[in-house]
């Protein structure tokens, strides 16, 4: 794609509700933790949640591939982009990563605790969402790193630094405690060439159905089979309750995915992630203050680091000269 087109391509969708979807998308998230947890701790297995939670999110989005027009050109569409050279086709297995963030939050998440692990996940989102940018691996093309874009990924790490500093502080930082870090860490670094995995398929399906749909298959197949490995050291899970709100994290994933593939294409990978992140935060602190869990508070340090994330994800998004690396 020529730059003259690409400039087009990224012009396409205005700055503001761009950043304004990316929000809204990143506030569901934490909603849909709270979802999956609560469905985790009724039939006592974490993968077990996160299978049916997958599960709910294929089933509707099977539905509504072959239910509606865009789906079935986009399932019809799939082996000519793959033979035209328009994408390769390992990008379509995108949802094994989403499904080894998920498989990292039942692993470590219980040791580390949600602070610790969000701090590691966002690290790798920051750095793979600079990478991915630079490199051109996402939908609108090489992206440099500007001074604006570089202040706001290390602001936006430092603003969710701020909100988990008391966690931080009480635990320490030893091999331990790091150790297990990897693992978020690695999931953040692969959410980033997710999402511009997403946004190559979803540009050249003109939507993002197809490409959501093949996430949460693959994703599904992932979950079942990990959950197959860990069941005769876990045990099965319990019955499913009767409960209909503990089963939107599906509907939940669907609009962070989906809301991710288009993004990339108009935002990139970097900006993308900035407000999917500050999204987050934003959606924890209004869970926190409206329905909190025993134990949980909205501290000061919480609204500042929300805000300072805000904040990285307008620097960031302002347009800039590149820096240069060696």
């Amino acid at each position: 794609m020529t730059p003259a087109a690409r400039a087009t391509d990224r012009s396409a969708l205005p700055l503001p509700i761009g950043l304004l979807m990316a929000l809204i998308a990143g506030c569901g998230m934490p909603l849909q933790g709270r979802v999956n947890g609560a469905l985790g701790d009724e039939i006592g297995s974490g993968v077990g949640a996160a299978v049916v939670s997958f599960g709910v999110g294929l089933a509707l989005l099977s539905v509504a591939i072959l239910a509606l027009p865009v789906g079935r050109r986009g399932l019809r569409a799939m082996p000519g982009h793959v033979r035209a050279g328009n994408f390769p086709w390992w990008y379509m297995l995108a949802g094994g990563f989403g499904a080894f963030f998920v498989v990292s939050q039942g692993l470590v998440v219980t040791f580390l605790g949600l602070a610790l692990f969000t701090v590691a996940n966002v690290a790798g989102q920051i750095g793979s969402g600079l990478v991915v940018d630079r490199i051109g691996f996402g939908p609108g093309g090489p992206r440099p790193v500007s001074t604006e874009r570089f202040v706001g990924a290390l602001l936006a790490l430092a603003g969710v630094l701020w909100v988990v500093w008391p966690t931080l502080a009480e635990r320490g930082v030893g091999f331990a405690v790091v150790g297990p870090m990897l693992m978020p860490f690695v999931a953040g670094l692969l959410m980033g060439f997710q999402q511009a995995m997403n946004g190559v398929q979803t540009r050249h399906y003109g939507n993002p159905l197809p490409a959501t749909f093949f996430n949460f298959l693959v994703g599904t197949v992932a979950l079942i089979l990990t959950y197959l490995i860990m069941l005769p050291f876990a045990g099965p899970a319990g019955a499913l309750p009767g409960v209909w709100w503990m089963y939107l994290g599906g509907p939940l994933g669907i609009l962070f995915i989906g809301a991710g593939a288009v993004l990339v294409r108009f935002l990139g990978v970097l900006v993308t992630s900035l407000g999917l992140i500050a999204g987050q935060l934003l959606g924890s602190l209004a869970i926190d203050a409206i329905a909190p869990v025993p134990g949980s508070t909205v501290s000061a340090s919480t609204v500042l680091g929300t805000l300072v994330a805000l904040a990285a994800v307008v620097i960031a998004s302002a347009p800039g000269r590149g820096l240069r690396f060696r």
